[in-house]
């Protein structure tokens, strides 16, 4: 893993070269996805059907898109006990800690007669997207219902895709359950995106869509923005480290490793005071990978963005870690928490050696659906938060009003906007002028 001396080009650089993996560059899958979202918003379970054979290689049709309370109860035997055992940990915990997210209605009554106040109000209906077909990822199937079902949403609506012979990974599926999604269908890639977006005759649309996928599904939640909301544009893993000479070279590069796997386009970056520790960490690194099943897709993802930067000191390297926000951030100095205060930009922060990145991704409790591509500088991780929506509350009564309706008759009419001074006029017309 290649080491450089950081600097402010060298910083610039990086930064340039991240972005490049950004799912808005990827104009040349752009046409094709509108496409497929358009032809499903004309054709609804026609096209979703036809897409379906034509990318999954499954037979579905309107008696069987939609998983039964049979086929959740057969998949769920299915399940290893032992795993089910720890899905049912991880739910708990990932659950308690989005319960102290919510949030509740409140008002606010003044002297003068007038209520202020918020509604607060679950979404009626989300849509999740989980990765499927032979693979299973049943943290990410957490990760996403849970905070919606903790907000309140009624309806909890799960799309993923099937294998050939139309069926639904088992442990994606009893995962979905545990986590209380209200209905499942056997559909993925933009067409699943463009369903819950629009509605076709077997899959009613939904408010908001959010879960991870590939370029296609990025794309397709871009492309459906404005019809309903959508969580983000998710792009590549990332995970930055950190550290100082008192860190373990071992651990450290173990971490970096942790999400390099993901994806060729995955970037693994270590910022670090210390040159020996970058060597270190380099050498592990190439002993890791010799040993690791996805060797093939970690070397292209470390040739590609892969990086060990060397700064000149811990005010030098947080100022870089600030400005590359990097999806998962992990404090590994002596004193992490002290580091950790002067951390603006970060998906989630790791601190100490022993909180590594997997613990947020399966076990902890905190979402894992962070935003990436330097979008943490303006995006919070997936939460209650994103289940909701908040209406304003205001009464005044006449007392409270009369007042002040001759300020908001002129701030109107400073606007030229005479309608609105008139709405507050006529309530007060027949009152004399030397009141």
């Amino acid at each position: 893993m290649r080491i450089i001396t950081l600097d402010k080009s060298v910083r610039e650089n990086i930064l340039s070269d991240l972005l490049k993996r950004d799912p808005n560059n990827y104009d040349s899958y752009s046409h094709t996805v509108q496409e497929i979202v358009d032809e499903v918003k004309e054709k609804k379970d026609e096209a979703v059907f036809a897409f379906t054979k034509k990318f999954d290689g499954a037979d579905i049709d309107a008696s069987t898109v939609r998983v039964t309370e049979d086929e959740i109860r057969e998949a769920r035997e299915a399940v290893e006990p032992e795993l089910l055992r720890i899905m049912e940990k991880a739910m708990n915990n990932i659950r308690e800690y989005h319960q102290k997210q919510v949030r509740h209605s409140w008002f606010d009554s003044k002297p003068d007669g007038s209520i202020l106040g918020q509604k607060v109000t679950a979404l009626e209906s989300a849509g999740v997207y989980v990765p499927g077909g032979k693979a299973a990822y049943p943290s990410s199937v957490l990760m996403n219902i849970i905070p919606a079902e903790v907000a309140g949403v009624k309806r909890i609506v799960m799309v993923t895709p099937p294998g050939k012979d139309g069926k639904v990974n088992p442990v994606t599926l009893t995962a979905a359950r545990l986590a209380g999604a209200t209905e499942v269908y056997k559909v993925g890639g933009a067409q699943a995106v463009a369903a819950l977006a629009f509605g076709t005759e077997s899959i009613p649309r939904v408010n908001k869509i959010v879960g991870p996928g590939n370029i296609f599904v990025a794309l397709a939640k871009k492309a459906v923005y404005g019809h309903v909301s959508i969580d983000s544009i998710a792009g590549p893993s990332e995970i930055l480290v950190l550290a100082d000479e008192t860190a373990n070279a071992r651990f450290v590069a173990a971490d970096l490793l942790s999400q390099a796997e993901h994806d060729e386009l995955a970037s693994a970056i270590l910022v670090t005071t210390s040159r020996k520790l970058a060597e270190q960490v380099s050498k592990e690194i190439e002993r890791f990978v010799k040993n690791l099943s996805r060797k093939e897709i970690l070397e292209k993802s470390l040739e590609n963005f892969g990086y060990i930067l060397v700064a000149e000191n811990m005010g030098e390297a947080i100022e870089t870690a600030n400005a590359i926000a990097s999806e998962h951030v992990e404090i590994v100095t002596r004193n992490p928490f002290e580091v950790m205060t002067k951390i603006q930009n970060a998906g989630a922060i790791f601190l100490g050696e022993y909180s590594s990145e997997p613990l947020g991704d399966y076990f902890a409790g905190p979402n894992h659906v962070l935003p990436t591509n330097g979008t943490a500088k303006f995006f919070s991780p997936l939460g209650v938060d994103d289940f909701i929506k908040k209406s304003s509350i205001i009464y005044y009564s006449k007392e409270a009003l009369e007042p002040v309706h001759r300020d908001i008759i002129a701030f109107a009419e400073a606007e030229h906007l005479t309608a609105h001074a008139n709405s507050i006029r006529v309530r007060f017309e027949n009152q004399k002028e030397s009141d």
